[in-house]
């Protein structure tokens, strides 16, 4: 029955992205109207993040500001449901990747990576990046990313279809560092994406830090794992430039992650996803509940 409602689910969600997508787009906005109007999804918690993170703006800044938001958010969906039957060349003609030369040459001396992105712009595009980097997945090199598995096992299935478009591996959060040292046996550099701006888990090792105007607690295992496993970091900047139009500047972090001292890059890369966040506060996920568990800044 598992397998039939995965066949199901994909076979149905694949015909709908056969279509292109400015059709797509008209389906954006019905979504748009039903999240935003109808079902009103998270929308007080949308309001009182935007209220708290930005205490100087007035109420009309924080509705245009929320609207523009789930309309991102309704494109995001179309978009990521397109990655079922997309070309190639329409992937690459509406993402650019800016700075690419950074991974290529850690890559190039056998240097493993931890990429650090975030939920803004349509994060699923970003498995493009295989179509722009200088060695192919395989070619002495794989292209991963960290997911936590959902619930529903063929929505699970099928998110792991579209994630593995480009030729990229999907590691489970609580396997990924098995996976990566098992990897490294088979003599394969690794290039991982990591998104890093989730609200920790119970347990979940954190660095608290002054985050959008609040004391924030990030998720500090990404760091530990890089420093355990002498990775290099990068930080992907994301731009929405248009609908459908994205742009991702790739910044060098740290060559070695193990010489920082430990939260260092973690606040790192905090203070670059805020810089990202400020520069255009749409395109960031504002329905996830960021700071359900309240944190207080460690006395210095």
């Amino acid at each position: 029955m598992k397998d039939a409602a995965y066949h199901v689910l994909k076979f149905s969600l694949g015909a709908l992205a056969r279509l292109p997508l400015p059709v797509l787009y008209l389906l954006s906005d019905f979504l748009f109207v039903l999240i935003y109007h109808v079902v009103r999804y998270r929308r007080r918690l949308v309001d009182e993040n935007l209220s708290v993170c930005f205490p100087a703006k007035d109420e009309a800044w924080r509705k245009a500001t929320g609207r523009r938001f789930y309309r991102n958010f309704a494109d995001y969906i179309v978009e990521t449901l397109k990655l079922l039957h997309i070309s190639d060349e329409e992937i690459e003609s509406r993402i650019v990747f800016d700075g690419m030369d950074v991974i290529d040459r850690l890559v190039q001396e056998g240097r493993s990576v931890a990429v650090y992105f975030s939920h803004t712009g349509n994060w699923e595009w970003a498995t493009s990046m295989t179509l722009h980097t200088a060695r192919r997945p395989g070619d002495g090199v794989e292209y991963c990313q960290v997911y936590r598995p959902l619930r529903n096992r063929a929505f699970d299935r099928l998110m792991l279809d579209i994630r593995s478009r480009f030729g990229s591996l999907s590691f489970a959060k609580n396997r990924v560092l098995r996976d990566l040292v098992n990897l490294r046996r088979r003599g394969m550099v690794s290039v991982t994406g990591f998104m890093s701006d989730q609200k920790p888990s119970h347990g979940d090792p954190t660095v608290v830090t002054v985050f959008l105007n609040r004391p924030t607690a990030f998720i500090s295992g990404t760091e530990s794992l890089a420093q355990r496993l002498g990775l290099a970091a990068v930080y992907w900047d994301t731009e929405k430039s248009a609908r459908g139009r994205y742009r991702i500047t790739c910044r060098l972090l740290a060559d070695d992650v193990a010489a920082l001292p430990h939260g260092e890059l973690t606040r790192m890369y905090a203070a670059n996803l805020q810089e990202t966040i400020l520069r255009n506060p749409p395109i960031w996920l504002w329905t996830h509940n960021r700071w359900k568990n309240p944190v207080k800044l460690p006395i210095e």
